[in-house]
């Protein structure tokens, strides 16, 4: 089973999927298998990563973003503004799938865990994702 769907985003950073996707998979009743995630943009991408303190997540946002900077005079690829190529190296950097097993109908993820998805442009956008789920 292959599902198509959109994540609105408002800003750059991490939003938070993890209940979307926990919603879908106990929807389809796959009780055992894997659920793999795909997002289908060059500009952001998807993350396993601890939900329970937000700081972790404003660590990797802040450690990124000191690696690869806006504005940085050595990009040429600036078409769509100065986080237009940024985004393209921080996508490049992190996932742009990830792949859950799927065990009594429910995402198999530690207790720590969650799924990300990873905006790396300013403004807001609609994420096109795809979900595939076997048994």
């Amino acid at each position: 089973m292959v599902e198509t769907f959109e994540i609105l985003t408002s800003h750059a950073g991490l939003h938070d999927i993890t209940p979307t996707i926990r919603q879908r998979v106990e929807r389809s009743r796959v009780e055992s298998g894997l659920c793999t995630l795909f997002i289908r943009h060059p500009s952001a991408s998807l993350l396993l990563q601890e939900n329970a303190d937000p700081s972790c997540q404003r660590d990797l946002e802040v450690w990124l973003n000191r690696l690869v900077p806006e504005g940085d005079a050595l990009y040429t690829h600036t078409n769509e503004g100065e986080d237009d190529m940024p985004s393209h190296i921080k996508s490049m950097l992190t996932q742009s799938s990830l792949a859950i097993p799927v065990l009594a109908g429910q995402l198999l993820l530690g207790t720590w865990q969650g799924i990300f998805l990873w905006e790396h442009r300013q403004n807001s956008h609609e994420r096109k994702l795809a979900m595939h789920l076997n048994s």
